[in-house]
């Protein structure tokens, strides 16, 4: 095993010294863990601030080594400077969309009359903070178009303040919103209010700095607000003080006549089902207001075995996509006069994934498959699911689809690793549905016939065949002379479908890097099954498909270790720390965002309990020693004394993460970071340890939403140029 060691003219860092806090130890089921850096998780504490700017400090003085840094980020801002759309959707009479003429901090929500009418700006998030750092999170037309309530981030926070503009003149109104979380909008069709989800107000005393606090999220509540009253008049809808970590969403039916009230505790696709039929409240929602009362929702399903998404209503017959007894989804139907009757109304396919249905056109429905991690689009008869049409669309990923139950017009967003953005508008009226482009994205520049892309079937360590896409130019060599990026997610029934990229554009065209997706167990690419052998007991698989698709690269001659750098955020920042644990000799780079590094306390911070259903939880024995067996924080090892051999050191590592994440909170990556750095480089004298370990943390940003285009196009520079650096990778004209 040779080793992976940094470029020559690279300096030996000088690590900061961090204080250990040897009395920290817990005791976890007899099983005695220390944790001599429980300091860092105090976001607020001077001395943790002090740490984190000297780890900034030397992550800089690192990126000025960095020779391809500046050019990548000039490639990259050329590149992103294109004009960029989302797919037009109807309220009213008018039409909505959001625009980004190329290097806009933010996307621009603009309405027009019509399709071909003069565009105005309603929205444009740029002019309320200097630096882009406000970001629309979330928004909501009503019914008639006259209102848009709008959801409002700052610095990348999940906390949002909701305000309410008045479209025909865009005067904002004086309503505002606060302690908003995990929350969707969905207006009433008597366009009086609107229904959001949100957390009770800190107490007298208690303080909450929005985006840096670690409380955990607990007693979430859906409202109904009144326009123009005062939030504290809001009608409390529903709460469950008996399960704090219920979280609630309601969405109002396309007939206006129904609420659903859906009940999630944590990740998996699993949900409770309750309804209530507005027109048989008396007095309305008001009269709530004025008695204090929650909304009588009646339980359509009160547990936890299934999930299940509303499609469509004719009155009380209801159409919902199901994954119950049926892991690739379904589609069934209920009559809420007889709820213990549930038909199939299109069966569970025997191999793709029924990712998505939208009733459209009156009487049809417009469903999306996953088939191998590619999109099937077809037109179904809505009463009997019979096939109508097929959808011509290429390999590739449908984005978005806009258009509602009375819509005979749709409009389809397509993207794939070598198509930008192609929206296309879909006329159902005619015999054969026309598909036509409404729009497509072009960036300067960029000769898509200058690329490949090949999926293959890896065998992981069990034998199970784990899809990868790999994108490079024409014609390379297998020669092992290649650089190679790796990326990963595997969790929380995510799938990881083609997308265009800039960035990775930029790595192939000047670094002659070959771009690759591992769609390994743990996401939704092959539905619940696939998602549920990468979880909890199972969670290793996710490690072992991971390296069984780096060990392909190389054997396959793509690339050699010191050539692959391996990439992924959130639960996939997990999966890169897990593997350098597992595997150091596996690459010569790894960077790691926003990564879950402590597995056993990440259930204490923000929203970490629900990821429990993903994970299992450390406060259970048996879960724990799950846990404890791949957990980043408590795995690192010094590997040249594990395989003995003196030249085996970890890959050169960056841990990204931002002082407003929220969601993964940064003590994750700060524990990792100085544990590495003391462990492998500062414990003990010439230490084999030459590769940097460095972080990088962002500030006036959160877990990635909302995040302007300038610190996208910044983020992507330094960490490719840093991954150029360490795998002495040239720029190539």
């Amino acid at each position: 095993m040779g080793s992976l060691s940094p470029p020559e003219d690279l300096p030996l860092l000088q690590y900061p010294t961090a204080r250990r806090d040897e009395s920290v130890v817990d005791d976890y089921h007899g099983v005695k863990i220390s944790d001599p850096y429980r300091w860092l998780e105090d976001p607020d504490a001077d001395k943790v601030k002090d740490f984190v700017q000297k780890q900034a400090s030397l992550t800089e003085s690192l990126f000025r080594t960095c020779d391809t840094r500046e050019k990548l980020r000039q490639q990259i801002t050329r590149l992103f400077d294109h004009p960029r759309f989302d797919a037009p959707f109807k309220r009213g009479n008018k039409y909505f969309y959001f625009h980004n003429t190329g290097l806009q901090a933010q996307n621009v929500l603009y309405v027009q009359d019509s399709l071909d009418g003069k565009a105005e700006v309603l929205l444009d998030p740029n002019g309320l903070s200097e630096d882009g750092t406000v970001a629309l999170s979330t928004s909501a037309i009503s019914e008639d178009a006259k209102y848009l309530a709008y959801g409002l981030s700052s610095s990348g926070s999940d906390w949002v303040t909701v305000k309410v503009m008045r479209v025909e003149d865009k005067t904002v109104e004086p309503d505002t919103l606060s302690w908003v979380k995990f929350s969707g909008i969905s207006w009433s069709h008597d366009n009086k209010g609107f229904f959001y989800s949100r957390y009770p107000a800190p107490k007298e005393g208690e303080q909450i700095d929005a985006g840096t606090e670690t409380n955990a999220n607990l007693y979430h509540e859906l409202y109904y607000h009144f326009l123009g009253a005062d939030q504290s008049q809001d009608v409390l809808c529903w709460k469950d003080p008996e399960n704090p970590k219920y979280l609630f969403a309601a969405e109002v039916m396309d007939d206006g006549k129904y609420v659903l009230l859906y009940i999630e505790e944590g990740c998996d696709p699993v949900n409770k089902l309750y309804y209530c039929d507005l027109s048989s409240l008396n007095n309305g929602l008001e009269g709530f207001r004025e008695r204090n009362e929650m909304l009588p929702f009646t339980k359509l399903v009160d547990n936890f075995e299934a999930s299940y998404r509303a499609v469509a209503n004719d009155d009380t017959l209801f159409t919902f996509l199901t994954n119950k007894e049926a892991p690739k989804y379904k589609l069934v139907r209920v009559d809420l006069k007889e709820p213990t009757v549930w038909t199939v109304v299109l069966q569970e396919s025997e191999k793709d994934v029924l990712e998505a249905a939208y009733a459209v056109n009156e009487n049809q429905i417009l469903v999306s498959y996953l088939s191998d991690v590619k999109y099937v689009l077809q037109v179904r008869d809505l009463e009997t699911a019979s096939l109508v049409h097929h959808l011509p669309i290429d390999i590739g990923s449908v984005d978005g689809i806009t258009g509602r139950r009375k819509d005979s017009e749709v409009f389809i967003e397509f993207t794939s690793f070598l198509t930008p953005g192609i929206i296309y508008q879909c006329n159902l009226k005619t015999e054969v549905p026309e598909m036509k482009i409404f729009q497509e994205i072009v960036v300067p520049g960029f000769d898509r016939s200058e690329f490949q892309v090949n999926q293959v079937f890896v065998a992981s360590k069990d034998g199970t065949k784990i899809p990868m896409f790999i994108v490079s130019k024409n014609n390379i060599l297998l020669d092992g002379s290649n650089p190679c990026l790796l990326y990963g997610y595997g969790g929380f029934n995510i799938s990881l479908t083609p997308s265009f990229s800039v960035s990775r554009i930029v790595l192939s065209r000047h670094l002659g890097a070959v771009f690759c997706i591992a769609n390994i167990r743990g996401g939704g690419e092959y539905g619940e099954e696939w998602h549920k052998a990468g979880s909890l007991r199972k969670k290793q698989n996710c490690f072992d498909d991971f390296i069984s698709a780096a060990e392909f690269l190389v054997s396959a001659g793509y690339t050699q270790p010191k050539k692959l750098c391996i990439e992924g955020g959130s639960n996939g920042g997990l999966l890169v720390a897990a593997c350098i644990n597992q595997r150091p000799d596996l690459c010569g780079c790894a960077l790691a965002h926003v990564g879950v590094m402590d597995m056993l306390r990440f259930h204490k911070f923000t929203i970490g309990h629900a990821w429990t259903s993903d994970y299992g939880c450390s406060e259970k024995e048996e879960e724990f020693h799950w846990l404890i067996k791949y957990s980043p924080l408590h795995n690192v090892r010094r590997p040249w004394e594990q395989m003995h051999d003196k030249t085996c050191q970890y890959p050169s590592t960056m841990l990204l993460t931002a002082d407003h994440d929220d969601r993964v909170v940064p003590l994750h990556s700060l524990k990792l970071l100085t544990t590495m750095q003391y462990i492998l480089c500062t414990s003990l004298e010439n230490s084999p340890q030459t590769n940097p370990i460095v972080g990088r943390i962002d500030c006036k940003a959160g877990h990635g939403a909302g995040r302007p285009t300038q610190k996208l196009i910044d983020e992507a520079a330094d960490r490719y140029g840093f991954m150029a650096k360490m795998l002495a990778v040239s720029w190539i004209d």
